[in-house]
């Protein structure tokens, strides 16, 4: 690939020459666009250009040495500092400060320094795609770009200019990497910071001794080559003493909780450790640690430039922890749901049958209640409260609604994945097994609610006519329900997809109220509750605190879901949009219901057709619920499985080769058999 430099390496060496010129910026820029690939994802493409480039470097006189002087000088006419120490760094503003100046900055762009030097950065590389070709280079070619940059000695004046610039940025860092290590929180997170000397101040201490010898160093220009190069050994160490202690409270994190904040602060100051250890090996002689900093600050500040303005960068940044809390809360529970053997199945079946009962009273009450005039608010609270109050009862009542499962053991199956060890063969024989058990599970909830509710609702609508000598519904509302279930000429299955969201949102916000009650010691609080303690006494307020402790995630998202389900129609109406919801078990309730009290006769293609209906919203609900909890849970873990298309295909040979398993538990093996005698031996 024949690319030409000469002529730009010629017009730098023009302007070098004269002494006091301004540097022009745009021939960077120009070599930039020279080097710059057509497609930022053709590696070939990508290596041919940087390699023509480096030839340039090679067989062009004085061009390394030209380019070097140039790029020094360029970069002293500009403020380094912010560059150095922000550039790719969150800011002390904190979460909320960021979103909303990020959010504010797309509506009136922020004013920018042109006498930045992360400005002239974001001129260079103006494309979103450049940090991509930057990436795929290889070590190799940039360690020779900045040997072939580093043997000219000619520019020291230049040279130590930008090291002064480079130890002040050092310095901001170690005092901020401190300062943040003093927040009430990050204190609260880890007491034991207060009881030895923090490694956090210790290395502040260690820097300002390097930065003072180092400046002693560069203070006399002859004896720069005579003094030893300062030790930044005891600096490393304290750094990496410093990153246990995030690791510590990472951890901790999912005994005592997490909050946005402490996210944030975590995020931010792996980040100052990340970048003053990078600035420490700019200064430092060791050319190959030198080199592979200088690479990756140059990616990092590319990609910078964007992601300082992007929200959805910021929200990534800091909701990676919060998630995998919420989820590892949600797998734990998740791990409940799935049953391997008979008892668990039949268990299964008993409390979705249970929750089956309440289903029936809850879609009767819903009924009823469409039957009173009510203001649009007033109807969203009454249906809000029926299905809030129905959810949390099935709950304390130690029952099950199928589609509460997903976000459950989605959470549960991407912790499985996390975790994988063993050849590729074992890891998807594994996944597949709790595959099969998932969905095996989920038919058997979803047939106790059914099979519960449905002769349960078919049940309260007879009483009601019987004692009351009026049917629950008119035909016309009879008529309405069953067409609402009609998957074709009706709205049910988007309907049913937003009751998955729903679904999903629950589950996210059951683990975050799960980890906001360690986190903020909901349970200990109460006990300590002084009217509570009077009213109830101590053993009582002792037994309540544990109990919401543990349940109050599940509490939570069980009334809001109930709220989101309310009120879903009341908000589309507002809006003037169809939103709705459609949730198999009520529907298989009001699918028994709208048949009775319609008049005549159903036709059996009615009966079939609302039927397919109730189980395309089932599928619905599930399918929707689960998707985005398996990918939130993944993504959170940062787990990139890329086996999906052998899982599916494993999956789907199982169902061919062994259909009843997906219904039904399968025998226990020999081995399983044996392991379970000598369990009950032991036992006697």
């Amino acid at each position: 690939m024949d690319i030409h430099f000469q002529d730009l390496f010629a017009t730098m060496q023009q302007q070098l020459e004269q002494a006091q010129a301004v540097l022009d910026h745009h021939l960077i820029i120009e070599l930039v666009n020279r080097i710059r690939p057509s497609d930022s994802d053709n590696l070939d493409e990508i290596q041919q250009k940087f390699q023509a480039f480096l030839a340039a470097l090679h067989h062009i006189p004085n061009a390394a040495s030209t380019l070097k002087a140039f790029s020094s000088r360029l970069i002293n006419q500009y403020k380094q500092i912010s560059l150095y120490a922000d550039s790719g760094i969150l800011s002390l503003d904190g979460f909320w400060n960021q979103l909303i100046q990020r959010m504010g900055a797309h509506i009136l762009p922020v004013i920018q320094d042109e006498q930045q030097l992360r400005h002239l950065i974001g001129q260079i590389f103006y494309r979103e795609t450049d940090a991509t070709w930057l990436t795929q280079i290889e070590p190799a070619c940039w360690t020779e770009l900045f040997s072939l940059l580093g043997q000219d000695q000619s520019d020291q004046d230049e040279k130590q200019a930008i090291q002064q610039e480079i130890l002040k940025a050092i310095t901001v860092l170690s005092y901020r990497i401190s300062g943040i290590a003093l927040y009430p929180e990050f204190i609260n997170a880890q007491p034991e910071l207060t009881e030895y000397e923090s490694p956090f101040l210790v290395q502040n201490r260690e820097i300002n001794e390097f930065i003072h010898h180092f400046n002693q160093r560069l203070a006399d220009h002859e004896t720069v080559t005579a003094l030893a190069m300062p030790d930044a050994s005891q600096a490393f160490v304290m750094f990496e003493q410093c990153r246990d202690v995030v690791l510590k409270i990472r951890r901790a994190t999912k005994r005592i909780g997490v909050s946005l904040s402490l996210t944030y602060l975590l995020s931010l100051l792996e980040q100052c450790l990340d970048r003053i250890e990078l600035l420490l090996n700019l200064l430092l002689d060791d050319a190959e640690h030198r080199y592979q900093a200088l690479s990756t600050l140059l990616i990092h500040w590319t990609e910078a430039h964007y992601n300082e303005k992007s929200v959805r960068a910021l929200l990534a940044t800091n909701s990676e922890l919060i998630a995998l809390q919420v989820t590892e809360n949600a797998s734990r529970t998740g791990e409940h749901y799935v049953s391997s053997d008979k008892s668990g199945f039949f268990s299964m079946y008993k409390a979705a049958a249970g929750a089956g009962l309440i289903i029936a009273s809850m879609a009767t009450l819903k009924t009823l209640a469409a039957r009173m005039t009510m203001a649009p608010m007033m109807q969203a609270f009454v249906y809000s409260m029926n299905y809030s109050l129905g959810f949390m009862l099935i709950h304390v009542l130690h029952f099950t609604v199928a589609t509460k499962q997903p976000a459950m053991t989605a959470a549960a199956l991407a912790a499985t994945v996390q975790q994988r060890k063993g050849s590729k063969n074992a890891q998807l024989i594994e996944l597949a097994a709790l595959i099969v058990n998932i969905i095996r599970t989920q038919f058997v909830a979803i047939l106790g609610n059914i099979s519960i509710a449905i002769p349960m609702a078919a049940l309260i609508a007879w009483l009601w006519q019987a004692n009351l000598h009026e049917p629950l519904m008119n035909h016309a509302k009879a008529s309405q329900m069953l067409h609402d279930l009609d998957p074709f000429t009706s709205l049910a299955i988007p309907h049913a997809a937003i009751a998955g969201v729903c679904l999903f949102l629950s589950g996210l916000i059951a683990g975050y109220f799960d980890n906001m009650a360690v986190y903020r010691k909901v349970g200990p609080r109460l006990k300590m509750h002084l009217h509570l303690r009077l009213l109830l006494g101590q053993e009582r307020l002792t037994k309540f605190a544990d109990y919401i402790e543990r349940n109050l995630g599940a509490l939570a998202g069980n009334f809001l879901f109930g709220i989101m389900l309310g009120s879903m129609g009341t908000l589309g109406f507002i809006l003037g949009l169809p939103l709705d919801i459609r949730h198999i078990a009520f529907a298989s309730a009001n699918f028994i219901q709208g048949l009775m009290n319609i008049n005549g006769t159903p036709d059996l293609g009615l009966i079939l057709l609302s039927f397919l209906g109730v189980l395309l919203i089932g599928l619905t609900n599930l399918f929707v619920s689960f998707t985005l909890t398996i990918i939130v849970a993944l993504r959170a873990r940062r787990v990139h499985f890329e086996q999906w298309k052998p899982l599916a295909k494993l999956v789907l040979t199982h169902f061919l080769t062994r259909p009843s398993e997906f219904f039904w538990p399968p025998k226990p093996s020999v081995t399983e058999q044996e392991n379970d005698s000598s369990s009950s031996k032991n036992q006697q």
